[in-house]
């Protein structure tokens, strides 16, 4: 029986995309590279925000480059990672019910811990008590600690317990931590490319979440 539900953060609980997409492409414009797509940034997304800036920059960037166009792009986001972030429409819907009906949750994400605890707490309150990110202690996903930790603070096992996210990442957190994964399609990656990887349980809106539990 599930009685527990792990969520990835990025493209699947928030839409981060606008403003992750505006910072890179400030930072880019500032060092005079050419500027992304919104849909190129979405392609890119999913292992961090230095792995992405590292992808946004051209190919032949050197290191030295690479060093201030990254602190640009740190600098500016952390002025408007708020601009234009929030939940997905249904999110907040979805966990209220999911609160309603006894299930345990908590979110794993990427991002540094504090940031993750802070974005938590900013838009879902009490309904995701707890919330993990990259530490010293928690490596990233798609390595299990995150949800190692998470089942750990909510007292629940792997055998109760399901991971929801949107990215390749997400479902090999999934395989890593051996947790059954549900893949959205509201995300960052559309459902032929996760249905190459392999997933098989996909959603195309919060609310079907219930149907998979």
């Amino acid at each position: 029986m599930i009685t527990t539900l792990i969520f990835d953060m990025d493209g699947t609980l928030l839409d981060t995309l606008q403003d992750l997409t505006a910072s890179v492409n400030f930072a880019l414009r500032s060092a005079g590279k050419p500027e992304r797509t919104k849909e190129e940034i979405r392609r890119m997304l999913g292992n961090g925000i230095r792995a992405l800036v590292l992808q946004a920059c051209p190919a032949g960037t050197t290191d030295e480059e690479f060093v201030p166009i990254f602190a640009t792009f740190k600098a500016h986001y952390l002025e408007h990672c708020l601009d234009e972030t929030a939940p997905y429409a249904g999110i907040l819907p979805m966990l209220e019910e999911a609160k309603k009906r006894g299930y345990k949750m908590a979110v794993v994400s990427n991002k540094v811990h504090q940031a993750v605890v802070e974005l938590n707490e900013r838009f879902f309150g009490d309904l995701i008590p707890v919330a993990i990110g990259e530490s010293e202690t928690v490596r990233r996903k798609p390595l299990p600690d995150g949800v190692e930790a998470a089942l750990k603070a909510l007292g629940s096992t792997k055998e109760e317990a399901i991971y929801i996210g949107d990215s390749e990442v997400d479902f090999a957190t999934a395989q890593n931590a051996e947790l059954p994964c549900v893949s959205v399609l509201w995300g960052f990656r559309d459902r032929d490319y996760l249905e190459a990887l392999g997933a098989t349980t996909l959603i195309d809106h919060p609310a079907e979440l219930f149907d998979c539990l």
